[in-house]
């Protein structure tokens, strides 16, 4: 793998405008504003078929024509729920709708123009790497990865991307809301002076979980349960907190960390269903300049919730709340700045924006892959300090590599496996993993 430092990382994967790409050869599928648009989905959950939903509410020309799911049944019920919904822009058969870990792959051999990668973030890097490598355009759900290494894939894709001119747009929605991009423009024109540290909190109740089904080998049971196991989902900082945290780096200029300190555990997530992560967590990240950001997650039921990034300047405040529904800047005790919401939320928005950049030929030719891998590559730090007890650098993040199956099939064992009690080992500070 590619040797990185955060000044190659941050040089290799510089925010792409229109006209950093005006010399490249883009990939002009649909260069005109009434083209259709075939969509392949990945991932047939409830963010992958919310996900269409967003992209049909902004744009009538396009068509889902082929699906992928790991599991039969929530692949047809995903199909099935999206056609009662959108009839015959949903086009998907029986022959164009593929199960298992390959399934994808012949979504990416088919025709489509477009995919929607929403299959758990362990599968993100592969997934993106090859339909980049098919030619397809991409909206990836967020986080992209659970590792260094994954990163490193992630940059790599990216920059093929890039170099193809296909259009790469990230699930971090924040990004495309209409009141938060002003909010952010204004932070970065001097609403606030200079930026001298940031706060991102989320908090939620307790993460959902399944029953294990009679029959259900470990790695379905795990994969059923994604959201509630580290090699999957790479802790709640990484699955949800990456919304405020991916604000707080945004107001700040996307700099890369150079180390984190943390620290979190399990208060409530003591039963054998819940898997091998914490409940709580908080992360500090330190920076080149001498500035700092905190971060505080938490999913524990009936506590208070909370979204909102702090950020703090010389010269006032600002505060971005709720997954950008309410946004307002205060500076030295004036008026509070509000400003107004957009027509279309971050999600639709973020669709928008694709299916325009793909319809365009190349003339507003988007790609979200440097900040993308940026703050997932933060919240994959924070949960190692907090796993490790140490102060980990960026360095080490980005060399990091999860234990993984040895291959992939509903036989393969998992790389984390139950005690004769069905209890998960968990990371213990400084001794490594153990069980409760």
């Amino acid at each position: 793998m590619m040797k990185q430092t955060r000044r190659n990382f941050l040089k290799t994967t510089s925010v792409l405008s229109a006209a950093a790409v005006a010399g490249l050869s883009a990939h002009r599928v649909h260069a005109g504003e009434t083209s259709l648009i075939k969509i392949g989905l990945i991932g047939c959950g409830g963010r992958g078929c919310g996900a269409v939903a967003d992209a049909m509410s902004v744009d009538d020309n396009i068509r889902v024509t082929h699906a992928a799911d790991l599991f039969p049944e929530r692949g047809k019920a995903g199909i099935e729920g999206l056609k009662n919904q959108f009839e015959d822009k949903i086009t998907v058969s029986d022959d164009t709708l593929f199960f298992g870990f390959d399934g994808y792959k012949k979504v990416l051999e088919s025709d489509v123009d477009s995919v929607i990668l929403a299959t758990p973030q362990h599968f993100r890097p592969v997934t993106l790497r090859d339909a980049v490598a098919a030619n397809k355009h991409v909206f990836c759900e967020k986080p992209v990865a659970v590792d260094g290494a994954g990163i490193r894939m992630v940059m790599a894709a990216a920059e093929e991307a890039k170099s193809k001119g296909l259009n790469l747009v990230s699930g971090l929605c924040n990004r495309y809301y209409a009141a938060t991009m002003e909010a952010v423009k204004r932070i970065h024109d001097g609403a606030i002076g200079d930026v001298i540290c940031c706060k991102a909190h989320r908090m939620g109740g307790e993460l959902w979980r399944r029953p294990r089904l009679e029959g259900d080998t470990e790695m379905q049971y795990q994969m059923r349960n994604w959201v509630n196991f580290c090699w999957i989902a790479s802790e709640y900082i990484n699955d949800v907190t990456i919304h405020q945290l991916d604000v707080a780096l945004w107001c700040m200029g996307d700099p890369a960390p150079t180390c984190a300190l943390g620290m979190g555990g399990r208060l409530t997530r003591r039963y054998a269903d819940t898997g091998d992560m914490y409940d709580s967590m908080t992360a500090n990240f330190e920076f080149a300049d001498g500035r700092f950001l905190d971060t505080l997650s938490r999913q524990i039921p009936g506590t208070y919730p909370d979204g909102t990034t702090f950020i703090y300047g010389t010269k006032g405040q600002a505060t971005i709340a709720n997954c950008a529904a309410v946004c307002e800047i205060r500076v030295n005790g004036k008026e509070p700045f509000s400003p107004e919401q957009g027509k279309l939320s971050g999600l639709q928005y973020e669709h928008k924006v694709l299916l325009d950049a793909i319809r365009s030929g190349g003339s507003s030719y988007v790609n979200n892959g440097s900040y993308m891998a940026n703050s997932t590559l933060c919240c994959i730090l924070g949960r190692m300090a907090a796993y490790s007890g140490d102060r980990v650098t960026y360095e080490e993040a980005l060399a990091s590599e999860q234990d993984k199956p040895e291959s992939y099939s509903f036989d393969t064992l998992p790389p984390t496996l139950p005690d004769e009690r069905g209890q998960y080992k968990i990371a213990m500070p400084h001794e490594g993993w153990a069980y409760l």
